[in-house]
């Protein structure tokens, strides 16, 4: 039997924040940056990071608000897409790690893509997951949302309420998958403990907000795409109603070279298809970045 990798659990106390992060994998080993969504944190790479780091060094981090890090009430800290990047940046310098492969989900796509703008060279390879970098990609869904950047009105606000109880956290789970059997319960309970934390929705309504200045970014997130050109790879969920499949396909505009793997589950695709995406990265990774 090949070893089984030993997961560390750390944490990096960054302008006054405990910092928390899974890491896997041999020191001297290419790095692969894992970014997760909402609302759940580097569990969601649990199954993954072992895979993975059986060659790689693999780095797993949760955002203020999320998961194992700090979460300080919104009044005292910002929370926003600006601030998680800065705070990764400074994570992955404190590392000493300079360059890296990221898989990109969910808000883990504007964590990372504004990681990029800041040092697009460091970017050695790309894996996308239902993560948006294209106004294809915001439809029925976001509606909601969308009033509350025009308007972040109370009632705008409250209106978002549901997006954080347990019925929309379990849907974001289980929505477009055929077997259910393939989804641990976990996931939502796990999710939904800490999204249940006092003070934590509002934490998230000033991340729906803060959501809508990453759109204007796109065109610059395009750009590094279009100009810089890192490897990448795109596994899709294409039942994923947050995400959809449209916004998947635009990536081709600016990576005509990716490779593109739609496949038949919902949002969170490594929880019932981590059979099939773990060989596709292994593969991806070891031509992109190269196992040592």
């Amino acid at each position: 039997m090949a070893s089984i990798p030993v997961v560390r659990y750390k944490c990096e106390n960054i302008d006054g924040l405990n910092v928390f992060y899974r890491e896997a994998g041999a020191a001297d080993a290419p790095v692969v940056l894992l970014l997760h969504g909402f609302p759940t944190s580097s569990h969601m790479y649990r199954n993954l990071i072992p895979i993975l780091a059986q060659r790689y060094r693999v780095l797993a981090p949760d955002y203020p608000g999320f998961g194992q890090s700090d979460a300080p009430d919104h009044k005292a800290f910002e929370y926003s897409f600006r601030r998680y990047a800065d705070i990764i940046d400074e994570l992955l310098r404190r590392l000493d790690i300079d360059s890296f492969a990221m898989y990109v989900m969910d808000y883990g796509a504007p964590v990372g893509y504004r990681l990029a703008l800041k040092n697009p060279a460091r970017v050695a390879g790309l894996i996308v997951q239902n993560g948006n970098a294209y106004v294809e990609g915001l439809r029925e869904f976001w509606n909601p949302i969308k009033a509350y950047w025009a308007d972040n009105s109370l009632k705008n606000r409250e209106a978002l309420h549901g997006l954080v109880t347990l019925e929309t956290t379990k849907f974001q789970y289980t929505d477009g998958v055929s077997d259910l059997s393939r989804i641990s319960p976990d996931n939502w309970i796990h999710d939904q403990a800490l999204l249940d934390r006092p003070g934590n929705r509002e934490i998230q309504m000033d991340l729906f907000l803060d959501y809508g200045t990453n759109v204007p970014l796109y065109p610059e997130f395009q750009a590094f795409f279009r100009e810089h050109k890192p490897p990448t790879i795109i596994v899709w969920g294409k039942n994923d109603k947050i995400f959809p499949e449209a916004g998947a396909h635009p990536y081709l505009r600016d990576l005509p070279d990716a490779q593109m793997h739609i496949l038949d589950t919902g949002h969170f695709a490594l929880e019932d298809k981590l059979d099939e995406i773990a060989p596709l990265l292994l593969a991806f990774l070891d031509q992109s970045i190269g196992a040592s």
